[in-house]
Formats: structure tokens, sequence, C-alpha cells
């Protein structure tokens, strides 16, 4: 569904499909994830054994692990995915080096407060039922150009009225509490016969009057959702570290490092982004450094942070040490996205409410999806899709699952 959404605004070419993905061992051995000649859900099975930052014994539970996940009969409610690992026979080792850094960094949480069944989603849905559900789709420019000037005007150009740094103050109702529209923070009211609350959870009870919210029984159930922090350190060298575009680095504090130089050189011939990587890759190079569920870093300042990731780094790539580090940038986003606690669904609140005209859209809402591109996608879909349902237009906007392959299809339930 991201990717249909970015055919429909004409931003997909802003995006780089990588059909392989490169871990980096703490020995600094690389492997690689790709799909091999089997079909699904055996398709990665010969990555997965010449996974060199795993042992056999690691393998083997790993196997047995992912076998239990997939057929899904004992789940026991409220359990994490660590008690779940446990409960199946994982030990530490494969725990830190395997269901860590992929569930960690597609989930955003830590497995002692993970949910199993969206770690059961990302490894079912994302790497075994289809044979390329596991590649990535990142981005060739900053998120500002992804979704700015393009995306604005494609919405012009449809008729969509695109206001900036404007806040909403409240939703507004009339004397006989039905949806009148919206009051901005310099107190202009704008009519509407439908509201779409796109905002994070922790704010939408802010924008309604007590009246509404004890009409969304729904939201009762919001202060129970809690954030995860992604932190993101952004470092300009004076020359060339990493030799890779990207890599994914188990057992370590960094989770994942993007080369954007090496990335955004690799957009299309001609482009301006091109055209400017291009200029400063002899200069040096630019990474980006992700760590997701930053639980950890939250009382460390910035200066604190940097140094932690230049040592794992230089401890990756010694000419760290040798470099200059030219600017810095470090960030931590704690509400980043919602935490996929145990039971998190029951209490995600769907896209209608029962007040006619009043919709909700975020990825916290009920998609079925963690806090992802996706789900924010799908969730605006399915709010879109109950309108035109009101407008007596109805519309099927969701685009269908990846295909299984006809063998993981008769194998996973």
């Amino acid at each position: 569904n991201l990717h249909d959404f970015c055919c429909r605004v004409g931003i997909a070419d802003l995006f780089r499909r990588e059909p392989c993905l490169t871990f980096l061992s703490t020995e600094g051995r690389r492997s690689w994830m790709k799909a091999g000649l089997l079909p699904a859900p055996f398709h990665l099975a010969e990555s997965f054994l010449f996974a060199n930052y795993l042992n056999w014994r690691d393998k083997l539970q790993v196997a047995r692990g992912l076998a239990a996940l997939a057929i899904r009969h004992d789940e026991r409610p409220e359990e994490s995915l660590a008690d779940w690992l446990l409960r199946h026979g994982q030990g530490l080792r494969a725990i830190n080096l395997f269901w860590t850094p992929v569930l960690t960094s597609a989930l955003n949480e830590r497995l002692d407060r993970m949910d199993v069944g969206h770690a059961r989603k990302v490894f079912v849905d994302g790497f075994l039922k289809n044979r390329t559900g596991f590649q990535l789709e990142i981005p060739l420019v900053p998120l500002g150009e992804l979704y700015g000037l393009r995306l604005e005007t494609w919405l012009r150009e449809k008729d969509v009225s695109v206001r900036l740094t404007t806040g909403v103050r409240s939703i507004d109702f009339d004397e006989n509490d039905d949806l009148h529209g919206v009051v901005l923070r310099n107190g202009e009211r704008l009519p509407a016969d439908f509201v779409l609350l796109a905002v994070p959870f922790d704010r939408v009870a802010g924008l309604l009057p007590e009246p509404a919210i004890r009409r969304i029984p729904d939201l009762n159930k919001l202060d129970e959702i809690q954030s995860a922090p992604i932190t993101g350190v952004h470092l300009w060298f004076d020359r060339p570290i990493c030799p890779l575009d990207h890599v994914a680095t188990p057992g370590r504090l960094i989770h994942w490092v993007f080369n954007h130089t090496a990335l955004q050189g690799r957009a299309a011939p001609g482009s301006p982004r091109r055209q400017r990587a291009m200029e400063t890759a002899d200069d040096g190079q630019y990474l980006q450094i992700v760590i997701s569920a930053s639980y950890d870093l939250l009382g460390w300042d910035k200066d604190g942070i940097l140094k932690l990731v230049l040592e794992d780094l230089e401890s990756l790539w010694p000419a760290v040490k040798e470099a200059r580090l030219l600017r810095s940038w470090v960030v931590t986003e704690h509400g980043a996205t919602f935490a996929v606690r145990p039971g998190i669904d029951e209490i995600r609140p769907r896209q209608r409410t029962p007040i006619d005209g009043l919709f909700l859209a975020g990825d916290w809402t009920c998609t079925g999806w963690p806090g992802t591109m996706e789900g924010a996608v799908r969730s605006g879909y399915l709010a879109a899709q109950a309108i035109l349902a009101d407008l007596e237009c109805p519309t099927q906007l969701i685009a269908p699952d990846l295909e299984p392959g006809l063998l993981a299809r008769w194998l996973l339930p």
C-alpha cells in the first residue's frame, strides 16, 4: 500500500528497492540475505545457512523458533516475545544476534516488551510468505524532499488546499453536538462535512471537547498506548568510511548504517540529487546511524551518544580513527512510534468513529500493522474508504497483500 500510494502521488522514483540485505558480524564479516532458487517459504534458506554471524547451534534454535512462530498454536495472552522465545528454546546468543536485530529494527520495540503477534507478522508476512516481502525500499532523498514540494504540487493539482504551519486548536461542534468543522489557532473556523483527525494518538483528546470524547468509547483506551523512541545520528566525515550502501550490524549498539553519499549517488543520471551526491563524494561521506527502541539512551546527552556511536563505528571500520568528523547531528525522537506491547491491538481504535463525519487516521489506529509507513497509508486508505462509502461512492483503495507462494500458502496458516 505504501508503494501504491507513492505511485499515485508520483514519488515512487524517490525510492530504491534493495533485493539484497547486508549484515556485518561483530568480527567484521559480511553476510547477505537474498532470495535463492527455492520457493517461499524456503527462498531465504540458503542465505540463512551461510550467515556467518550465527553458529550452527544458533541456526538450529532459530529454525525451530521460526517454525513454532509460523504454526501459531500456543499463544498466551500478555506474554512478551522474549518470554515466548525462552519458552521455545532460544538461547541468549540466538536472541541477541538474530531475533533482536531483525525485530527491534522492524517494530521499534524491545523483545521483553514486544507483542508476539506483531513479531509473527514480521516473519510470516515479511520473510516467509512471499519471495520479495523482505526487501527494503530505501528513500534516495531526505524526508523533506520525499514528502515536500512534489507531493504538495500533486495535491494542489487535485484542487486540495494545502495549509502549512497552520495549527488546529480544536474540532468544532454546533449547539446540537453535531460536527461542524475545525477551529484554527488563529481563531478561523473552517466548516466541513467530514473531519479526518490524523495526529499522534496522544494529541487526539486535546482536540476534542469532552462531550465528543464520551461519545467515542475507543478513545478511553488511548491512555494505555505508549510510545517508543528512535535515535538517529547523522555524521559527515572528510573521507569515505563505510564501503557499503547500507548494512545491519547484529550484536551492536547501532542497528543500521545508511551511506547516503552512495544512496543519493545512485539516483537517476542527471538528477539534481545525484549531482549533489557526486559533487560531495570526493570530499567525504555522509552516514546515517539508526538505533531503534533507544530507551537506554534517553538519559544521555547528545555528546555522550555521539561518543558511543563513534566508538562502535570505529570497531567496525578502523578508518574512523583517522577520519575527521566535519559535522554531526544527534536526534532522539521520544515518540517515534507507538509501542507494540502485548495486547496492543485490543486497544487501537478504528478509523470510523460513532460521531457522524469524524474519522481517525494514523499508524496507531486499527490496521493490523505496527508503526510503519505501510500502516499509516493503510489507515488513511481505510478512512478514505469509509468517507466514500458515506458519500454513496464505495471505492476499494486498500491494495491486495503480497501474493503468497503456492507452497507457502499450503504450509503457513
